[in-house]
């Protein structure tokens, strides 16, 4: 499903009236929703947004099945493209409950997989965090016109804006790989012996290689001037011992001043023991 700016093709009635029951009117007040910490929703104000509530995106998607050589490192083209589309579509879902609400972006944003015992091949992916929107009504959505979106904590979200730069989109790279098992014969020449497996080295560096490349390019189609918060995740999801997927991810950012100042950390002492 392709994002388009204010629709809400994938949203169901009961995600709409939430939306809308939370920006008020007709004598109601807004309300907001949030999963920030005291801290973040503090930081979060102090850099002129408001929350405006919580958004999420949902996909149950029925994971296919590809046959792999037993003996042959390669990448599941059919599981890899699943994984994407599937988290996709939940991502658009969530931008789109954040246009309803009005919002020129998300933070703190979380991508979950679960697996259910009623269905075989099903995973639930869903997209969450919280909708903001610049107080002074200044423009900080994408390009493409789409809500900005980031896995930053507000802490890191205030550094950001305050060392003059701004997130973009979060940008994911995925790649689900074939670990090929290894002959007998070439396990009989290693027992005992100190030696790389380079079967397994090959395979789990070109996998993790892929991933890192499709995050790349994903901030490259942005516009992006670098990617911050970076990680390379991985994951079964009851494929088997051979078959794994390593998911990237990280927030894409560009300037916004042309004088970039660094806050002056601070000393701060706890007070509980």
């Amino acid at each position: 499903m392709a994002y388009t700016p204010g629709s809400e093709e994938g949203l169901p009635v009961a995600a709409r009236q939430r939306l809308l029951d939370m920006r008020g009117g007709d004598g109601r007040r807004a309300l907001f929703t949030s999963d920030l910490s005291i801290n973040e929703f503090i930081l979060i104000q102090q850099a002129g947004f408001d929350p405006v509530g919580l958004v999420m995106g949902s996909s149950i998607y029925h994971i296919g099945f590809q046959f792999s050589g037993l003996f042959q490192n390669q990448e599941m083209e059919v599981l890899t493209q699943a994984m994407y589309h599937a988290r996709e579509l939940a991502m658009t879902r969530m931008e789109e409950e954040a246009d309803v609400l009005q919002a020129d972006g998300i933070v703190g944003v979380r991508l979950d997989v679960n697996r259910y015992e009623w269905g075989e091949g099903l995973a639930e992916f869903m997209a969450i965090g919280t909708a903001i929107r610049h107080r002074q009504g200044e423009h900080y959505r994408t390009p493409k016109n789409r809500p900005f979106t980031s896995d930053l904590s507000g802490q890191d979200f205030w550094t950001l804006l305050k060392s003059g730069y701004r997130p973009i989109s979060l940008v994911m790279g995925t790649c689900v790989y074939h670990v090929a098992y290894q002959g007998l014969m070439k396990s009989l020449k290693q027992v005992g012996r100190n030696v790389e497996m380079e079967n397994y080295t090959q395979a789990l560096y070109d996998a993790r290689e892929l991933a890192l490349s499709r995050m790349q390019a994903e901030a490259e189609s942005e516009s992006a001037e670098g990617i911050v918060g970076a990680q390379v995740k991985e994951s079964n999801h009851g494929w088997g011992s051979h078959v794994i997927e390593y998911f990237a991810v990280g927030t894409a950012i560009t300037s916004i001043s042309q004088e970039h100042q660094i806050p002056a950390p601070g000393l701060i002492l706890p007070l509980s023991d």
